[in-house]
Formats: C-alpha cells, structure tokens, sequence
C-alpha cells in the first residue's frame, strides 16, 4: 500500500496521483486528507505557500462530490485570476479519470456570459474570485444554495487584499449546514473572525509553526543607503549568475522603474503590476514561466497566485508594511521541497523591522555584505569558465576552423585561454573595478544576542576564512545539502559551516580560522564518484566573511512602527550585452505615493 493508498482515496485519483508523479504526500496532504475524507466537519489548515495546499483539499472535494448531479456541489474562493485558473486545471488533472465532474473558473477579466453558460450546463465544483463570484451572485447567474463544501484559499491574502465584506456576502448565501475548509499561510484577526462566524467547531492542522516561514529558505538582509537600493540589486543579481527571481517593490511606479532600468542594463527583467492589462500580464507570466525572463519585479497584489516551483531567490527591494506580506513574499521560493534564499536590501532606519519580522516567522536573518566588486568578478570569471568547459560543441563549425586556426596560429594555449576569458570578463572587471562599497558603515552594527545558534547557515565569524568549492548546483547541491557535505566530510558540528553560497558549477562557505588547516587537508587529493572534489581558500574573502561586530545597535529592535511591524543577459531567448558604463547610484528622486500607487 502507497502512501497515498494509507490516506483512503479511491483508486481513479490514484491513478492520477501516479500520472502526476506525486511519490509521497506533503505534511499538510497527509494530515488534512484523512480528516476530510472520514468526517464532514470544518477544518482550518495553516500551511506555507507551496506546500501542497491545492492538493489537500483538492483530492477530498473530487472525492465526495456526487457526480451523477449536475448541481454545484463545491464553491473554492482564491485571491486572484491566476491562482483562481492554477487550482482549476490541477483540479482537472486530480480528476482525469472521473466520469462526469466538471470544474469551471470564475474571474475577473474575461467574459461573465460565457461563464454563465459553462455554470448552466453544469458545474460541480466552482473555483472563483470573490469579487467575480459576488457580481454573478446578484445577476443570479449562479447559485451555491445548495453547495455541500466551500474552500477558502489563501484566505489571509483575500482578506489583505480587502474582500472580507465580499467573503461574508458570498458565505451568507450558502447553507448553513455545509463543510467549510479554511487554508491559509497565517492567522491573522480578519481570517480568525471569518473562521468564528461562519464555521462550526473546526477541527485545525498546523505544519510547521502558526505564522511561521518555511524552513527551506534561508533569509538574508544586507544594509545599505536608500540612494544605493538598486546598485545593491545589482551587485546581488551578478553574484547569482543563474538567478531566477522575483524582485517585490511596494508600489507599481517602483516596481516599472526598477524593471526598466534592470532592462536598460541588459537583464532579463518584466514588470508585474496593476496598471497592466490582462494579456500583459498573461504576456510577462508566460515568458517567466518559461525562464525567458529571470528577474519578475513585481508589487505584492500582482504577484498573489504566483505558483513557480523553481524560484531560487525573492528580492524584497522594499520591506512591505505588513509582516504576514513578508512572509507570503518568501514563500515564493523553497517550494516543492527545493531551498530557496529571501533577501532584504533594507536602509538602517529599518533594521529594527528585521527584528520583527524574526519574532513573527521564528526564523533568524543572517546579516550578510553586498558583494564587493573583486568577489563579483570573480564569481563571474568561475562562471564563465565552467560555462565555456560545459558548452555543447556546435559541429558546424568545423567548416571555419582551417581559417580560425590561420588567424590563432600564433597564440600560444594559456594567451588564447587568457583572450577568450577576457572577452566576457573584462566587462566586468572595467565596470565594478573601482567602483565603491555599498554596505552601510553600521551594517553589522546589530546586536547578535538572541541569535540562535542552531540557525542553518550562521555562527560566530570572527577570525573567520571563506573558502572555494569546485561543486555545486549542477552536482545536486544546495545551500543546506552542501553544508550538510562538508560538515559530515570533515567531521564537524552543526554551526561550523555558514555563510553557504552555492553557484552552478562552484560555492563557497566559510569556518572559523582555526578549522582551516583541517578543511585543506581533508579535501587534499579528495575524491567523490573517481571525480577530485577541490577547496581552497577564497582569493577574496569577501560575501561576509569578515568578523562580525556584535556591539548593541541603537537602532535595532527600539522604538515603535505605525504599520503593524511591532542573471544573466539572456532576455526572450537571446543575449543582450550588460550595459556597465553606467553609474551605480539610481538617482531617483523621492516622490510622493498616492494611496493608488501601493495597488
């Protein structure tokens, strides 16, 4: 018996759980599956974005809807239009091989007619947004009198996102007597007040801890001046050459400003916000999905219902006034089992928020450097090595190569190794060569008391050493897997590794000094598969390798907030030259925001 089989789904989503290639359920599948199944009961469910939600409540409601009733049966509300279609498809795909269920999207943005015509020939389950759901509620093209289940997705952000009155109107005409089926990320007073009116003694599933962030993504924040936000961005991006990432700015005029100048500079960037149409945001999501842009800026609204598994970084350019948006920001990346890191550029007025923010997901932040511009040219140089060893040879140009061997035929190996390299490099290095360090003279003045020693990827960095790897993501490695990798090869405790960075084809970590002559001699002549695993000392041991001062910051954790804080140059499939010849500095003057600015 499966896994899947234990929890009691009967065998046609088996089937389809085994086409999907789902192997084992997710904690929230596993715990919330057999409830719903067994019993008709309310169930409140807390579970990070990306941990499977869709699927918990999903395979239930296929279950127990009677398919031989052309009735609406199950009403599931999610924020917006692309969450609103995600669930509708995976829904689709759940029930592939069930006679006679149908699931209809209902939203915003396309014609209310020909929703109206899907609903009359019969729909068993409808998957809406609230705002869309409410107006076919009073044309009376809809009706979920008789509906047997209602599910609540992502109720915090339809909450935040201002459809409580909705919500409450679209409940209120449905019986009384139905199963309601709460899931959300956290448990904010607005979702609590929902869940005390119009649900009856719910049964509630916890993974992880109330309120809490994923514990697959490591969270990092590097302080900087406000004028120097999005030369910082830059260096993070080009210290990450295979980023793909979502870049989240608190207003739309931010989030096209920051797009377009990472465009300008050659990145491949789109912008996501509300001031675009709906096929532009079709347009931009499509290409993302598609990798063919690897930078999506976009503002908190917009990127609701963002699903991408394979996120590798969320950039919070701006901190969100709210602490439950943070942690649905990081909840973007470390999905589906994978790691992922949050980075925070903040100004040191707002290292207190940081505080806060760590009391609320219970998680530490590792305080880390933007990169200097040597580190970054070095990280460049790896990369272009190991991309120039892994690249594919293209036969055709065999034809040409009696001619290029004429023109090189007075290079010597190590000049045309040197000349090549140079190509692609020295863009780098004329560009970040003399350019200045961007971290805040008090960066590393916070206090580190408090600071929790079993964190993942941090320990004392005093007197510490930052070495070079020769493996990383195209071996299987990540931040957490390659720590654990040279913990267990060495032989040391959990803390002794930290500050994990891991690149395509190289990484780097770092011990406190007096553990180097045991890594360095530990990975002499070390092999993994007949293959040399190497570790040197980095040249530049830079990426926060540095001592850490832990003097008591006067602004971190004090005074009071008046919100409720308490890659690479490929763009549409071709290359796009980096423009460096740029200055560093934005040079955005401040503006005032307009309440409509922050939708």
């Amino acid at each position: 018996m499966t896994k899947f089989e234990a929890l009691g789904l009967e065998k046609t989503l088996l089937n389809a759980i085994t086409d999907l290639g789902f192997e084992k359920p997710s904690e929230v599948q596993e715990k919330a599956i057999p409830i719903l199944l067994e019993t008709e009961t309310d169930l409140v469910a807390l579970a990070q974005t990306g941990t499977g939600k869709t699927a918990a409540f999903g395979f239930p409601i296929i279950q127990k809807i009677d398919s031989n009733s052309r009735t609406t049966q199950g009403l599931i509300l999610s924020p917006t239009r692309e969450l609103c279609l995600q669930i509708t498809n995976e829904l689709k795909l759940y029930s592939k091989y069930e006679k006679n269920i149908s699931t209809v999207a209902i939203y915003g943005g396309a014609s209310i007619t020909d929703q109206a015509r899907q609903i009359k020939r019969g729909a068993q389950i409808i998957v809406a947004t609230p705002g869309r759901m409410k107006d076919m509620i009073n044309r009376r093209l809809v009706d979920i009198s008789k509906i047997d289940y209602c599910v609540l997705d992502e109720a915090d952000e339809m909450l935040n996102m201002g459809f409580f009155e909705d919500i409450k109107d679209i409940l209120s005409n449905t019986p009384d007597e139905k199963s309601t089926w709460l899931f959300s990320a956290t448990m904010p007073r607005e979702v609590s007040i929902i869940a005390k009116k119009f649900m009856h003694n719910p049964q509630e599933i916890t993974v992880g801890t109330k309120n809490a962030g994923t514990s697959n993504v490591q969270h990092e924040y590097y302080v900087v001046s406000g004028r120097d936000r999005y030369p910082a961005l830059k260096r993070l991006a080009d210290t990450n050459p295979n980023i793909f990432s979502v870049i989240f700015c608190r207003t739309k005029r931010d989030t096209q400003r920051v797009a377009e100048k990472l465009i300008e500079d050659g990145y491949s960037a789109g912008a996501l916000h509300g001031d675009l149409s709906q096929n532009q945001r079709d347009l931009v999501m499509s290409s993302f999905r598609k990798k063919q842009i690897q930078m999506l800026v976009a503002t908190d609204v917009a990127a609701r219902g963002i699903d991408v598994d394979d996120i590798t970084h969320v950039i919070n350019y701006q901190l969100p006034d709210e602490i439950e948006t943070y942690t649905h920001r990081s909840g973007r990346t470390g999905r589906a089992g994978k790691s992922g890191v949050s980075m925070v550029i903040v100004t040191r007025s707002e290292l207190r928020k940081i505080k806060s923010i760590e009391n609320k997901i219970h998680q530490k932040f590792l305080s880390k450097k933007i990169p200097t511009g040597i580190e970054i040219c070095e990280i460049q140089l790896y990369h272009l090595a190991n991309k120039i060893k892994d690249t594919k040879i293209n036969e055709d140009v065999e034809n040409y190569l009696p001619a290029i061997n004429e023109v090189l035929k007075d290079v010597d190996r190590d000049d045309l190794i040197k000349k090549i390299v140079s190509v692609e490099f020295t863009r780098f290095y004329n560009y970040y060569n003399k350019t200045k360090d961007l971290n805040s003279s008090d960066s590393h003045e916070r206090s580190d008391r408090g600071q929790d020693r079993n964190n993942r990827n941090q320990a004392p960095t005093s007197g510490s050493v930052r070495y070079f790897i020769n493996v990383g993501e195209k071996d299987g490695y990540d931040w957490m897997s390659l720590k654990d990798f040279v913990r267990d090869t060495v032989g040391l405790q959990q803390d002794d590794v930290f500050k994990v960075d891991v690149k395509e084809s190289f990484s780097f970590f770092n011990t406190d000094a007096v553990i180097t002559d045991k890594i360095l001699s530990t990975f002499t002549e070390f092999k993994v598969d007949g293959r040399f695993v190497n570790v040197e000392v980095s040249k530049n041991p830079g990426g926060g390798g540095g001592r850490r001062d832990r003097k008591k910051s006067s602004r971190s954790g004090s005074g009071r907030e008046r919100s409720s804080y308490g890659g690479n140059s490929r763009n549409g499939g071709k290359r796009r030259e980096r423009s460096y010849g740029k200055s560093e500095s934005s040079g955005n003057r401040r503006s005032k925001k307009r309440k409509s600015d922050f939708f």
